[in-house]
């Protein structure tokens, strides 16, 4: 009976983290080729792009990163160049999809990513770009001249739902924006959090009403480019890291939560002979050493 007790009082909490696409566990852009349709493997699924090889449109490196975000070891340099099409399209395309089996499209989640560019092969301000994108594009951030504008350009980054801009702010090179998408896909809502550099994560867009629509392989991390007739193709980087997904309470951290979380090893609390006082010794110990619900 006590030791029934005690186990009612062990946390059982499950790992926050979803799915991680930090890009820790890749050595270079190289690995994405080993995931096909015939071998799933991998953190991302790597097919919509040019026809080149794939550091043409996909690089990693440390210098890619926010340098406040401790715990991704490098960041993704995303590039649209002159081969940039993808299967016969007339759109430039660098993106990539998480591929996991995790519940990223249930209940109430978060999409956390940094975005930054650099005066180097500038995102064009003349073209739209749609970032971060959902296949429905119920929401998503977009830069550049957006068709139909009247202006000839736009400079902005913006969060869109359902099409219609929420938020926005001058896209300035070399700063880093952090960004949470808030989606219920029970409720059927979006809201949106923000902050620049090593700051905390703010709620500067209440969730409103959109049509959360998600298979959870349709989340394309990286850059869809729009035609316009009169502006020739220009060379253009993105760079993004912090990428992952979680539930239960939003990590506002930019540093976010570690990659893993253990699931308690429950089998060794039910080894006999083991008492109540049997049992709290292993907990503190496991406590003390750290192998109890900790990051790898």
């Amino acid at each position: 009976m006590k030791a029934a007790a005690l186990l009612s009082l062990v946390p059982l909490t499950s790992a926050k983290v979803l799915w991680d696409g930090r890009f820790n566990d890749l050595s270079s852009s190289s690995d994405l080729n080993k995931w096909s349709w015939a071998n799933q493997v991998g953190p991302y699924q790597y097919y919509i792009h040019g026809s080149g090889d794939v550091t043409k449109y996909v690089n990693l490196s440390p210098l890619y990163k926010n340098p406040n975000d401790t715990a991704s070891k490098q960041g993704v340099k995303i590039t649209l160049d002159s081969t940039a099409y993808w299967n016969g399209q007339n759109m430039r395309r660098t993106e990539l999809i998480p591929q996991t089996k995790a519940a990223i499209a249930s209940g109430k989640v978060w999409y956390h990513f940094s975005i930054s560019r650099k005066d180097v092969n500038a995102p064009s301000v003349f073209r739209e770009h749609q970032i971060a994108f959902f296949e429905s594009h119920f929401t998503e951030l977009k830069s550049g001249w957006i068709s139909g504008e009247q202006a000839t350009s736009n400079n902005n980054l913006q969060f869109m739902v359902q099409g219609k801009s929420l938020w926005k702010t001058e896209w300035k090179p070399d700063v880093w924006h952090n960004v949470a998408y808030e989606i219920n896909f029970s409720s059927g809502s979006v809201g949106f959090w923000h902050s620049e550099g090593g700051a905390p994560l703010q709620q500067v867009v209440a969730p409103v009403s959109a049509s959360t629509s998600s298979n959870g392989q349709d989340w394309h991390l990286g850059v869809l480019e729009l035609p316009r007739n009169g502006y020739a193709d220009t060379n253009e980087d993105f760079y993004f890291s912090g990428v992952y997904v979680e539930d239960g309470a939003i990590t506002t951290s930019v540093t976010g939560p570690g990659s893993r979380m253990k699931k308690p090893r429950m089998m060794e609390m039910f080894k006999p002979p083991m008492d109540g006082k049997d049992l709290m010794n292993t907990l503190h110990k496991e406590k003390q050493h750290g192998t109890y619900f900790t990051h790898p």
